[in-house]
């Protein structure tokens, strides 16, 4: 500027507006939460006052154009600061104001070396602004012109463009080509950033999950993120590419959120009354990781027994055969295959992100034995769940993850071919489901008490079925067996009855039109409390006359309710199609076993 002593003092006021903003802000009182950013806006403000002056209009030696050009990109990079300032302080309407002023002040300029970061970094938050107010069209149209910009600087130009910082400091302190291309893909990183979640907001998520993957790629090859957060966006990410069945990929982001979550602890807290509640969140976000290793490993073998159940949810071995030899063709395509996944990081954090994956498969296993290896690594991250998310506080976390646990035996019985051994697992879920739903207060927790009911009840089904199973392979069923099956008949009923009694109404009534997110529900337990009755083995006549009746009953209920409500035939078509059928024999057989049971007069 005109004169030295004068530009210094500005680039001084500039350099305690930028302290003030980001260093002493995070010192202020609670009553006081913007008095460093409001003491950083008056600075500002001061500037912007003598960049706007006469005096400050020329510039010594130098032809008008140029400072005029000077001068415009130093308020710029003012006006920038105050929209920041004033968007941080929640006065958006301002900040919108300042920092289309910076953009304008730019518009010309905007792909010279000296404007294009700044004017990238004013979209970038105009986009921030508009998606705070929830008009996340506008928030789009922003970043995508920003995300435009840098291509076209990139392909044009190149060059490491000046951080806005630097026109406010001296030539001997301006900053390195290193360091101004670190700042500038910092920057863009952010304009995917919050892309990213433009697009999640939009619905878009496949293009959200890609930009999402990019930026967190970026952040690693530039340095510009924090370890845990990154590792929470990567296990995320992760739980994106498990509903689209892409294993690998999702492997890769688990794998990478472990190898970088294990660099957060090597950071020390700067304040020791912090400490403490730094570990809690740090064992709280590890044990959100594990949660989605669970739902990584429950989803892998559970898209496995998908390909290889047949029409009654047995395995096939025809199948198995088949996906056995269709995988030994496909192992030369293996290495293909793992370069479709984006790899993350340089070479060293590739080497121990490589070798955490290799603790579990991305292939669908086809026996017990591979289902097993993915099991109890599910298994594992299980306990390192349960550690944090204890029942005495986390309710409602930790029944989902003994939940988890529950479902990951359920899939692995059914690559079990021992029926007694298929029955321990299913045992060894209700020994973790029972004492959790016998601890449960249903006025609170409510829906959670009507999955553990449902679930209890299933497993019990599912036990009663394999023992009849196995006592089918007996020449007779000894009176061991006979009790067992009973038992557990009963048991399933039991529970299938609190189910149904939860959707009755203060006044105990059953309701006559059932909610869509219980119809189903509703109607298998009636379908399977109906089966069960007709399952109970018992020499005596009456009673076993009893059961039929009471069969006949729950069968009833599913034609009738069908017959005053078609719409909801579509729901339970097969059970429905069954108890028409049973509606129709039982009848006939409850005559004949009338008929043998009474005396010929």
């Amino acid at each position: 500027m005109a004169a030295p002593a004068e530009w210094a003092s500005l680039c001084e006021k500039f350099r305690s507006s930028l302290s003030l903003s980001n260093v002493e802000s995070k010192k202020d009182p609670e009553n006081e939460p913007y008095r460093s950013k409001y003491g950083a806006r008056e600075l500002l403000e001061e500037i912007r006052q003598l960049l706007c002056s006469e005096e400050a209009a020329q510039a010594e030696g130098a032809p008008a154009g140029e400072a005029a050009a000077l001068r415009a990109v130093l308020l710029a990079v003012v006006e920038y600061e105050l929209g920041v300032n004033h968007t941080e302080t929640e006065e958006l309407s301002a900040g919108e104001e300042h920092l289309l002023k910076c953009t304008r002040l730019l518009e010309r300029h905007r792909l010279s070396r000296d404007c294009v970061s700044l004017y990238i970094q004013a979209q970038n938050n105009l986009g921030i602004l508009w998606s705070e107010r929830g008009e996340i069209k506008t928030a789009q149209t922003y970043l995508e012109s920003a995300e435009a910009l840098y291509s076209q600087y990139m392909k044009e130009n190149g060059n490491p463009p000046l951080d806005p910082n630097e026109h406010f400091m001296a030539e001997e302190e301006k900053l390195t080509d290193q360091e101004r291309s670190k700042r500038f893909e910092k920057a863009y990183t952010h304009t995917l950033y919050y892309l990213a979640q433009v697009y999640q907001h939009l619905e878009m998520i496949e293009k959200a999950a890609q930009y999402c993957h990019t930026t967190l790629k970026r952040q690693l090859e530039y340095s510009g993120y924090y370890p845990v957060e990154w590792a929470l966006n990567a296990a995320t990410l992760s739980q994106y590419y498990l509903t689209k069945e892409c294993f690998m990929e999702s492997r890769h982001c688990l794998a990478a959120a472990n190898v970088i979550f294990s660099q957060a602890g090597q950071v020390p807290s700067s304040e020791d009354n912090e400490t403490e509640q730094d570990q809690q969140d740090l064992r709280q976000r590890k044990a959100e990781i594990a949660r989605c290793w669970i739902k990584y490993c429950l989803t892998l073998l559970q898209s496995a027994r998908k390909s290889l159940e047949d029409n009654i949810g047995e395995l096939d071995p025809d199948r198995q055969s088949e996906l056995k030899a269709q995988r030994k063709k496909e192992e030369d395509e293996k290495e293909r295959g793992r370069k479709k996944a984006v790899l993350f990081g340089t070479s060293d954090l590739c080497d121990s992100i490589l070798t955490t994956e290799e603790t579990v498969s991305c292939v669908c296993p086809l026996d017990f034995q591979e289902a097993r290896e993915v099991f109890l690594v599910g298994q594992n991250y299980v306990h390192e769940a349960k550690e944090f998310f204890q029942f005495d506080g986390y309710v409602t976390d930790h029944i989902e993850i003994v939940q988890d646990h529950s479902a990951l035996f359920k899939v692995l019985a059914f690559f079990e071919e021992d029926y007694e051994r298929r029955c321990k697992m299913h045992k060894r879920r209700i020994d973790m489901l029972e004492p959790m739903y016998v601890d449960l207060n249903p006025q609170y927790y409510l829906l959670i008490s009507r999955q553990l009911q449902f679930e209890l009840a299933d497993t019990y089904y599912e036990m009663m079925d394999l023992k009849v199973a196995i006592g089918n392979r007996l020449e007779e069923l000894d009176s061991h067996t006979i009790k067992k099956i009973n038992s557990l008949a009963q048991l399933a009923v039991k529970y299938y009855e609190l189910f149904l009694d939860s959707l009755r109404n203060p006044d105990k009534i059953f309701p006559e039109k059932l909610e869509d997110d219980v119809l189903r529900p509703a109607m298998v337990a009636k379908f399977h409390i109906a089966r069960l009755y007709g399952k109970l083995i018992t020499s005596d006549g009456k009673k076993q006359l009893e059961n039929m009746q009471t069969s006949l009953e729950y069968y009833t209920f599913l034609v009738d309710y069908c017959e005053k409500h078609p719409e909801a035939v579509q729901a339970i078509e097969t059970e429905l199609e069954l108890s028409k059928e049973m509606v129709g024999l039982l009848p006939t057989r409850m005559e004949r076993l009338k008929a043998k049971l009474t005396p010929f007069s």
